[in-house]
């Protein structure tokens, strides 16, 4: 049985994280790491919710290295907690905010080494067998109970070896990756710890959220950095105005990426951008530099094939074949082009679109800042004949919005109603979720009823 090891820095010195400016050495790390192990309680499975990404990382190397299975579901809400709890009756939480605050019996994330501390002078890095299963991630599944896939270390570790090489990451002149979204998600998980532990990278602990911090860490990042983001943080923070100072990448997932804002990043960070496709069942499975290209291009050993009228993805790291959510085009057998979330596809009065391409329209407008078009509960079972759209956009009204709308949609698609907000509710990696848009509709019907 084949083993590989936990990360692959090998000096004791090197980087391996960035906390509030400090830096940390694998040697800390791993100390770190057996300090956590002593403290976890006797369970297999452990709900990791640490918000530092530093504390997030250590309690899963924890976790792995002691054989207990980390749970990653998407959101932590009263419903996802009970159907955890009945999924792994042993889960424990793991937190570095209030222990009190879950259903599930939960234990402070305990005070870990500091610089002064005196440190072993050899330290060994663990191997983990490559069929030892570390995490359960979740997706919410067509019913909303969380269904769970799990992922074992060696289909990771090719997983995020091939997103190394694909992000040309030098273990030679190591990178510090700053994300913007959390650990827990897939997208951070793979692209902001586990791609630092195989490729010599640094991670930063932090998760800034607002342009101000975001520029603030990557000023004090040193080169080469690499901004691990969503759509929605760039166009936040670009439309803020903040100074930025070049990096070395720009990294991009969760939603479809404009190619206008594209160009923006990359001119406005002076670095290429690259553009990750992929799901929480398959993991990344393919990138694109987006302003450059529509093409997305396979990770290797990836396969994509036709079954009863839709795409399937095999191969590589991914665990089972999975069939994909979006349409797509297929250039050969390493490239292929996406057309549209399946989901997502829309006929009003005979003519087709997409919520992606009519978001990407919306987004597009001069002076809008944030946006995006919903297909109403009541409207997706039956015949189609309205859609709703949320915008922010201060600087414009209803009427020339509507008509800048027109320049680039069909009548067929306008917003009926056209809803102004001053912000919108994105989730943590940017994404504004179905029950979300539901609830933004109910509040406007009932505000707009209650005014007549």
């Amino acid at each position: 049985m084949s083993r590989l090891p936990l990360v692959s820095h090998t000096d004791p010195d090197a980087v391996i994280a960035r906390r509030h400016g400090e830096a940390i050495s694998l040697r800390r790390f791993l100390a770190d790491i057996e300090r956590v192990v002593g403290t976890l309680p006797d369970c297999q499975h452990i709900l990791n919710v640490c918000s530092d990404r530093y504390h997030f990382a250590v309690g899963l190397a924890a976790g792995m290295v002691s054989g207990r299975i980390s749970l990653l579901p998407s959101t932590y809400t009263p419903e996802t907690l009970r159907h955890l709890a009945a999924f792994a009756p042993d889960c424990h939480v793991l937190t570095d905010g209030d222990p009190d605050a879950f259903s599930l019996p939960a234990l402070p994330f305990p005070a870990l080494h500091t610089a002064d501390d005196a440190l072993p002078a050899h330290c060994t890095v663990p191997a983990l067998a490559a069929d030892q299963r570390v995490a359960w991630v979740f997706t919410s599944g067509s019913t909303g109970t969380p269904v769970p896939h799990p992922k074992t270390w060696g289909r990771l570790v090719i997983n995020v070896r091939a997103e190394g090489i694909a992000l040309g990451l030098d273990p030679a002149r190591p990178a510090t990756l700053v994300g913007t979204v959390p650990p827990q998600h897939m997208y951070g998980f793979e692209s902001t710890v586990l791609v630092a532990w195989q490729s010599g990278a640094a991670f930063d602990a932090g998760r800034p959220f607002y342009p101000a911090d975001i520029a603030a860490t990557l000023a004090r990042t040193p080169a080469p950095a690499a901004l691990i983001t969503t759509p929605f943080h760039l166009r936040t923070l670009f439309d803020e105005g903040v100074a930025l100072d070049p990096i070395g990448l720009v990294v991009s997932a969760t939603a479809p990426l404009p190619v206008e804002l594209a160009h923006l990043a990359e001119a406005r960070l002076g670095a290429p951008l690259l553009e990750i496709y992929g799901s929480t069942e398959t993991g990344q499975i393919a990138t694109r530099r987006s302003a450059v290209t529509q093409e997305w291009t396979l990770f290797p050993g990836i396969r994509l094939s036709e079954r009863d009228g839709q795409t399937w993805a095999d191969g590589g790291h991914i665990e089972v074949a999975v069939p994909m959510s979006d349409v797509i085009e297929q250039v050969d057998a390493q490239r292929f082009l996406l057309r549209g979330r399946n989901a997502d596809l829309i006929n009003i009065a005979g003519k087709r679109t997409s919520l992606g391409y009519l978001n990407q329209q919306l987004l597009g407008i001069p002076g809008v800042r944030d946006g995006g078009f919903h297909l109403p509960d009541g409207e997706r079972d039956g015949h189609i004949t309205r859609l709703v759209a949320f915008v922010v956009a201060p600087e414009l009204n209803e009427r020339s919005l509507r008509e800048a709308l027109r320049e680039r949609i069909d009548n067929a698609f306008m917003p009926r109603p056209l809803i102004f907000l001053d912000s919108l509710p994105r989730n943590a990696t940017g994404k504004l979720p179905r029950d979300t848009c539901e609830a933004l509709l109910r509040s406007y019907l009932a505000s707009r009823s209650g005014t007549q």
